[in-house]
């Protein structure tokens, strides 16, 4: 019971099989080894129950065998196979489909060479891998929506929370030490002579490209965008409002072919071209050389950010204040600076810390402000931050009166997870399900083994 208590509260019906973008799921050096299911058209492979396998040990899930591991992950098919049945759930393929070059060219961004990356991965050319991303992508979206739509309505009582914690408690874990942290962020500006710099370089590609070289090879060579560079700077099937708004303004105010003066965006400088507009999707290339600074552009924005700490240590202003006032981090500014984790909790466990991070904490106390200090941002943006040590939580054992919010958390998931049961369950009697005879023996919650694939 306590294994499986584990696996379903902790990892979830879904994060088991959506947990980790490509790279997780791609391990190197893996290949796929036969089929282990059959849920209406779709396949679960026996690579795809080994990885959850290892994914789980690394959660610290204790694997009492490889049958939890498939049922979840059949479950989570079955839930792909209704999703693209279900005419509320928005196709989504032609735009998946599309965005794999994309995806590609950022994995082959990791790499010298296609040939050393396609060898790391185990795929004999580019269309397997592709179609190994468009696969997990597809898998992704489908199953989240119809999760979603599944578990829209999910709520639970006070009552319930604490029956589920009355029921449970012995059972659930135990809280590490954590912290709770908020921070200023700063992107550091760059000098009136770094951004011509910038400028005059797109100019002179963008006169090039007018005077006969063509966008694609002037892209490959020039363009700082991963995703985009080895494919000559193409993006396809943008819908509108997908980009950053100066980028799609100055697109979208493009005739078919046109090219723009240097736009300013918050990766940088680009130059776009028009490719094709139709409805509210377009295709454009871009050539981006990003704002990165420099050492004396950093220095500068560490001076600014070390004086804001001197205003709120002298009371001058409040933390809550400066974040709004002066941090260039959207998701944390309008919220007192309040940094939270990947279960949107504002208790962030201390091993888990960046080690960048982690070392500026280091020896400081409950209130305490760090020192203006380098970091990076999404995409690997050279940022400067201050971080506030708002409160301090040693380990203990999970208690309602202390932990109220994850513990409703707990039980909301079990209660989503009990709906899409029922639905599991609803689809049994009308759907083809095959599983490979070496499972025989696996005590399924669910009648699955209405049939079995053939050794």
């Amino acid at each position: 019971m306590v294994n499986k208590l584990k696996i379903t509260f902790l990892l979830g019906v879904l994060v088991m099989f959506f947990s980790g973008n490509i790279n997780a799921q791609l391990k190197k050096g893996q290949l796929v080894d036969g089929i282990a299911a059959v849920i209406g058209d779709e396949i679960v492979l026996e690579s795809d129950v080994e990885e959850q396998i290892n994914y789980g040990k690394q959660q610290g899930v204790a694997v009492a065998n490889r049958c939890e591991f498939l049922e979840n992950l059949i479950n989570n098919k079955l839930l792909v196979y209704e999703a693209k049945r279900d005419t509320l759930i928005e196709n989504r393929s032609a735009m998946i489909k599309e965005q794999v070059n994309v995806k590609y060219n950022q994995l082959l961004s990791q790499f010298p060479d296609e040939k050393s990356m396609l060898a790391a991965y185990k795929f004999r050319n580019q269309y397997e891998l592709k179609n190994a991303i468009e696969k997990i992508d597809t898998d992704q979206y489908y199953g989240q929506a119809k999760f979603q739509r599944i578990t829209d309505k999910a709520d639970v009582t006070p009552n319930e929370v604490t029956d589920f914690y009355n029921l449970y408690k012995s059972q659930l874990p135990e809280i590490k030490d954590e912290v709770s942290l908020s921070q200023i962020m700063m992107y550091p500006k760059l000098t009136e002579a770094h951004k011509d710099e910038l400028i005059n370089k797109l100019k002179k590609i963008k006169a090039d490209i007018e005077g006969g070289e063509t966008f694609e090879s002037q892209a490959r060579i020039y363009s700082e965008d991963e995703g985009s560079a080895a494919n000559g700077g193409l993006y396809k099937n943008i819908n509108k409002g997908q980009m950053v708004k100066p980028f799609e303004a100055a697109a979208l105010n493009l005739q078919e072919g046109e090219i723009s003066d240097p736009v300013e965006s918050e990766f940088g400088y680009h130059i776009i071209q028009l490719v094709k507009k139709s409805g509210k999707n377009y295709d454009a290339r871009h050539i981006l050389l990003k704002a990165i600074p420099t050492e004396s552009e950093m220095m500068t924005a560490r001076k600014k950010l070390d004086s804001i700490r001197g205003l709120i240590l002298a009371e001058k202003i409040t933390f809550k204040d400066a974040a709004f006032k002066f941090s260039d981090d959207k998701r944390t500014k309008f919220n007192a600076g309040v940094i939270t984790g990947n279960d949107d909790s504002n208790k962030i466990e201390r091993e888990s810390i960046p080690g960048v991070i982690s070392y500026e904490l280091a020896g400081l106390n409950k209130g305490d402000i760090t020192n203006a200090f380098d970091d990076v941002a999404d995409r690997d943006r050279k940022v400067v931050k201050i971080i506030k040590i708002e409160d301090v939580i040693p380990a203990h054992q999970i208690k309602l009166e202390t932990d109220y919010d994850r513990i409703k958390k707990m039980a909301l998931n079990k209660r989503k997870n009990e709906m899409v049961e029922k639905f599991v369950n609803s689809k049994l009697p009308t759907t083809f399900i095959s599983i490979d005879g070496r499972y025989d023996n696996c005590d399924f919650r669910a009648n699955w083994k209405k049939d079995s694939i053939k050794k």
